[in-house]
């Protein structure tokens, strides 16, 4: 149970021993098909249909349309039988065989009485996991065949998030109701900045939920750049964005007959016609912010019925709201197209420039806007530069994020009660970019995989994808690792893994106490009957990556790590490592032998080296012929990548007041 306290109760309440936690209650926010035929998962692919249909996603997000096509349940089979959840998403809201449970949380809005997505957020994650297949497109844009990773998979829906801003305490709240209705995994797109583990409500709800046997997939963030990570607890799988081979583009032509490639999704057609370039020069404002096509700065009977250049890519709205045709704006990153309001289309800084040269040296200048495009992406998969990075700024030992999926320009299932831009436009698909949208592909993958082995663990399944992935090239990106984890998923590879490393519930346990948490505050936060003794380092705790931070450039390290064989029954697996000048890796022992499925054998990883640049980017490889099982292998020092300093000023009001809430969670047997 959670609940909502001011500043005044603190004192008072701080020292309950039933009260697991008290911290602000911090605005958490959503992080946005041809991306599961990318990653080798066609439509054809072997299900195992009975399990499959009894597979509960649990969807914390901002709420789904029911009536999606995406969400029809003909040809279903009913909830199973141990589903304990309900159908309580307000008026005109119904269920169905698809969609079998809905909850909403509005501890602050007590009139939002409804888990009928608002913004489209929640719709198109819950049908990228689970969606049917649909034939979809946007006004002709990315056309094909919309759908999730398991189509025949239930969904339930936790509507916690209103607007772009989900409430710490509905979190929470929502994480209780998925539990106790008995989901099997949960997928939440959204992320935010805390300041430790135990202020985070969905690192709170998530180990209690992994404590069930229940994966939690949650969106690494999208503030870019390194040591942005916000999903950072090692029970959570956590989410990076990437590309596709399929990209989308927006021409420009200009009056002198050159053509530059920008980025939008562009629905609107000029149908050939060129029209007048303007750039600022006449407006209300100072000039830089008039050419950057700032609120307010745009006269309206200057840029009608014109193409606006802006130096900024937010200009773009203000410009369709003054009444421009059109806009060539600059983008800082051009690796991703955003659905736009009008005819538009950003451009990389080079061919800013030259359209700025064309327009300065021409009496007349003109410019044509050109519908979008889908082309060929040969650089695919290349994480989105939005994506956030590590590396962990709590647990630095543990690598973030573990894994990367598809997640820019996703087609999927939208809200047709909102425009997908501001605009009058409703549409009941839409394109989005986000790690929001590469986190339910990685929610369905391991659906998929639970799909087949109904007994393995939350850890088994993290691992068995994270092992699997396919690699990634670190030099197109040198944070490695801290980029995409252990690589690209492959939900294909996944169901046979040969070999998975098991992390327990007690293993999280013991990095805790590592980490600062004492058995008081453990048993109190995470409701846990455990001790604080004799704990391992962080590093030595059994997941499928192997990370360590070192104080200066040169290193010794050793990690400690055991395998469980889901292979074959007899077999035997040699080790490959990555080499490299600026290391030495040396495993021990070399051959790992299993006589029996389920059992465990043990080995020691010993690297040795000098970091040169940001980190080193290594690799061990256990094979046995057929299975190949892959972990990374990261050192990296505090003198080459500074952590972030977090900000948590966005939790106090204009009252100054602290908006508190106490984190209780139930037992569940």
């Amino acid at each position: 149970m959670s609940s909502y306290f001011q500043l005044t109760d603190l004192n008072l309440l701080s020292g309950h021993e039933k009260v697991l936690s008290i911290f602000p209650n911090a605005i958490f926010h959503t992080q946005t098909t041809r991306s599961w035929d990318f990653m080798g998962f066609p439509m054809n692919i072997p299900r195992n249909i009975p399990v499959e249909s009894d597979t509960i996603i649990g969807v914390i997000d901002s709420g789904i349309w029911p009536e999606s096509d995406s969400f029809n349940d003909q040809g279903l089979s009913p909830p199973p039988l141990r589903w304990k959840g309900a159908c309580e998403g307000g008026e005109n809201f119904t269920c169905n065989n698809k969609l079998i449970g809905a909850r909403y949380y509005n501890f602050f809005r007590p009139n939002k009485n409804t888990s009928r997505d608002d913004i489209g957020h929640g719709s198109h994650t819950a049908s990228t996991a689970a969606g049917r297949p649909v034939d979809a497109n946007f006004y002709g844009i990315a056309g094909g065949i919309a759908r999730g990773g398991v189509p025949s998979a239930k969904i339930a829906v936790y509507k916690a998030c209103h607007g772009t801003n989900c409430d710490g305490v509905d979190l929470l709240h929502a994480f209780d109701d998925a539990i106790a209705d008995g989901v099997d995994l949960i997928s939440i797109s959204v992320g935010g900045k805390y300041p430790n583990l135990e202020s985070d409500p969905i690192a709170i709800g998530g180990f209690h939920a992994s404590a069930r046997g229940i994966l939690v997939v949650q969106a690494a963030g999208n503030d870019g750049g390194k040591a942005t990570i916000g999903s950072v607890a090692p029970w959570i799988f956590s989410v990076a964005a990437s590309s596709t081979d399929r990209a989308i583009m927006t021409k420009v032509t200009l009056g002198d007959g050159k053509t530059y490639i920008g980025k939008s999704v562009n629905s609107f057609n000029l149908h050939g016609t060129s029209l007048p370039i303007i750039y600022g020069d006449e407006t209300r404002c100072h000039k830089d912010a008039a050419r950057s096509c700032a609120k307010g700065c745009l006269e309206p009977s200057v840029v009608k019925d014109k193409i606006v250049m802006c130096n900024n890519y937010d200009g773009i709205d203000e410009v369709s709201t003054v009444g421009g045709l059109g806009v060539i704006a600059y983008a800082s990153s051009s690796d991703v197209s955003y659905v736009v309001p009008i005819a538009a289309s950003s451009l990389n800084g080079d061919d800013f420039n030259s359209i700025q040269s064309y327009y300065s040296s021409t009496r007349s200048p003109i410019a044509g806007i050109l519908a979008s495009e889908a082309i060929n992406n040969t650089d695919a998969p290349h994480i989105a530069s939005f994506s956030s990075r590590g590396p962990n700024p709590f647990i630095p030992d543990i690598l973030k994020p573990d894994i990367t999926a598809p997640g820019i320009e996703i087609l999927a299932a939208y809200s047709p009660s909102v425009s997908p831009t501001n605009d009058k436009r409703s549409v009941p698909y839409s394109i989005l970019s986000g790690t929001s949208m590469s986190c339910p592909h990685v929610t369905g993958a391991a659906a998929y995989v639970k799909s087949f082995h109904l007994d393995w663990s939350s850890s088994a399944i993290k691992s068995a994808l994270m092992t699997t992935a396919s690699r990634m090239d670190a030099s197109k990106d040198q944070l490695a690792e801290f980029s995409y984890g252990a690589g690209h998923v492959d939900p294909r590879k996944a169901i046979d893994p040969g070999l998975v490393y098991e992390t327990s519930t007690e293993d999280y346990i013991n990095l805790l106490c590592n980490s600062g948490y004492n058995t008081a505050k453990l048993r109190q936060l995470f409701t846990v009957n455990s001790s604080c003794n004799g704990v391992n380092a962080p590093k030595d705790m059994n997941y499928p990556s192997m990370t360590v931070r070192v104080s200066g450039t040169s290193f010794s390290e050793n990690f400690t790590r055991k395998v469980t064989n889901v292979g074959v029954q007899n077999s035997r697996y040699e080790v490959k490592t990555s080499t490299s000048s600026d290391y030495r890796i040396v495993v021990n022992p070399t051959i790992l032998t299993f006589r029996a499925l389920g059992e465990t054998q043990s080995f020691e990883v010993s690297i040795s080296g000098k970091i040169n640049g940001y980190l080193v980017s290594a690799y061990i490889e256990w094979t046995d012929g057929v299975h190949t099982v892959r972990s990374p292998v990261v050192v990296y020092s505090n003198n080459s990548i500074n952590e972030p300093i977090f900000s948590w000023a966005h939790s106090i009001g204009s009252n100054k007041i602290f908006y508190l809430f106490l984190a209780f969670l139930v037992n569940y047997i």
